[in-house]
């Protein structure tokens, strides 16, 4: 028997698959087992023909393939590749016991990439579980920036074989370890970013607490609240938050450019954090993940390292915003189901946004608000007490008005972002103010006698 090595997905994660083969004496046949799904099933037809094609003669024989673990669901074309090659390499008994390969195959031979290889790689660089691997080559701009794995590209599979009977390897594709974007150094990290700001604050007129507010907030990681009357510019500065969040470490990067592919996109690898805004009439299934079969990452999941924002926060359902709380507080979703529980992390900055009342115009000075007092207590009932106590910072915005004027932009927004980034990492830190623990809050940032004394009185006099 001869393997290879593969992998799938479990969730958000993946698992290493072996790849075995066997070629017994009975009635041809060619036969996969080990939970495989439609696509690679419909391997065997691929792989006849890119073998045929290739001038490899089928061998006469019972062809049995099998996918262990057996009892873990297989999905993916990317199996083609190291099936075939097993397949073709016959007799061959050199050491294929660490190499992953990875592939699908044309019907001529060809290698060509599959979706699921960055997200699957990444994820197997993370657990330490791969050294090198044969991929297609086409794949080599974007899997090259994973650290710590030597790669080989191959366009066709006589190329994989090649390379698989090799009693020496040919020189390995350079791994790309550095990007070119502005950095901030902190002992040997680079932490990186970028200073284009399509969205800016210079934009927004007056609001000087809710830009300071929107400061702290991405400073930190802060949850942000804001609360004003239509056209008072919250949802301005919700969608400018995001060019001013703290800098990116390298795997942070990565995994950014994971979530990115597992949206349906093609990855970006530049310092820009995901900003996800659902709308309010979305189900609890596409915000948080679910499934029945396979449970999918949702909106939650997709916003990790970055922003979740929630536009007319009250018009979302009572379910949805009750289960915010666990993300909010635990930082992570866990999905159950009863083929699939799966956990994703869930770090990301909460901004919602609300209207005082449900026509909007309670804090205004020159419409009269037509609400009842029963319809505003209704509407700001929608929102649990443990729901707002996950919030960090809440913010009343004004109405505007002729005086107001811009004050300050987001580069210079973004210049004093990074100075508390900074501050925070000379501390120690490992994680932003806003998801320190209570001990770690007391390691890194103790108060003095004056200012406890200013938190037990308010402790005591608003609970």
């Amino acid at each position: 028997m001869k393997q290879l090595l593969c992998a799938t997905f479990e969730g958000i994660d993946a698992k290493s698959v072996e790849v075995q083969f066997t070629a017994t004496k009975g009635l041809p046949a060619f036969t996969i087992v080990g939970m495989a799904n439609t696509a690679i099933t419909e391997s065997k037809e691929r792989v006849k023909s890119a073998l045929l094609s290739n001038d490899f003669t089928f061998p006469p024989k019972r062809l049995t393939v099998n996918l262990a673990p057996s009892d873990l669901r297989k999905e993916g074309s990317h199996f083609d590749l190291p099936i075939a090659a097993l397949i073709a390499l016959g007799n061959f008994d050199g050491n294929l016991d660490d190499w992953y390969v990875f592939g699908e195959l044309g019907l001529d031979g060809s290698v060509t990439e599959n979706t699921l290889l960055y997200p699957i790689i990444l994820s197997l660089a993370n657990q330490g579980a791969i050294t090198r691997a044969i991929v297609p080559y086409v794949s080599l701009p974007k899997l090259s920036k994973i650290p710590n794995i030597t790669f080989y590209g191959v366009n066709t599979l006589t190329e994989t074989l090649n390379l698989l009977r090799a009693e020496v390897l040919p020189e390995a594709q350079a791994h790309i370890s550095t990007f070119d974007f502005n950095h901030l150094l902190h002992e040997t990290a680079k932490y990186y970013f970028h200073e284009h700001y399509p969205l800016d604050f210079i934009d927004i007129k007056g609001q000087e607490h809710a830009k300071r507010s929107a400061l702290i907030a991405a400073a930190g990681m802060h949850n942000l609240l804001l609360e004003g009357s239509p056209g008072s510019g919250k949802s301005m500065i919700a969608k400018r938050l995001v060019h001013i969040m703290p800098p990116l470490h390298n795997d942070e990067m990565l995994e950014c450019a994971k979530l990115e592919i597992l949206e349906g996109k093609e990855p970006s690898f530049t310092p820009s954090r995901p900003f996800r805004s659902p709308h309010h009439s979305s189900t609890g299934a596409s915000i948080f993940g679910g499934g029945t079969h396979k449970a999918q990452i949702g909106e939650v999941g997709l916003a990790h390292g970055g922003i979740l924002f929630f536009d007319e926060l009250p018009h979302f359902s009572k379910t949805v915003l009750e289960s915010l709380r666990e993300p909010l507080e635990d930082r992570h979703i866990r999905i159950s189901r009863v083929n699939a529980k799966v956990t994703y992390d869930a770090n990301f900055l909460f901004v919602g946004a609300m209207n005082p009342c449900p026509c909007g115009n309670l804090f205004s000075t020159t419409i009269a608000c037509r609400c009842s007092d029963i319809e505003i207590t209704r509407y700001r009932s929608r929102l649990s007490d443990p729901f707002l106590d996950r919030i960090d910072l809440y913010v009343q915005m004004h109405a505007v008005s002729a005086e107001d004027k811009p004050s300050i932009s987001s580069q210079e927004l973004h210049r004093k972002v990074r100075q508390a980034f900074l501050r925070q990492k000379q501390r120690g830190q490992g994680k932003l103010n806003g998801t320190l623990s209570d001990a770690e809050i007391a390691l890194y940032c103790p108060l003095n006698e004056e200012s406890q004394q200013v938190i037990d009185q308010e402790i005591g006099r608003f609970g």
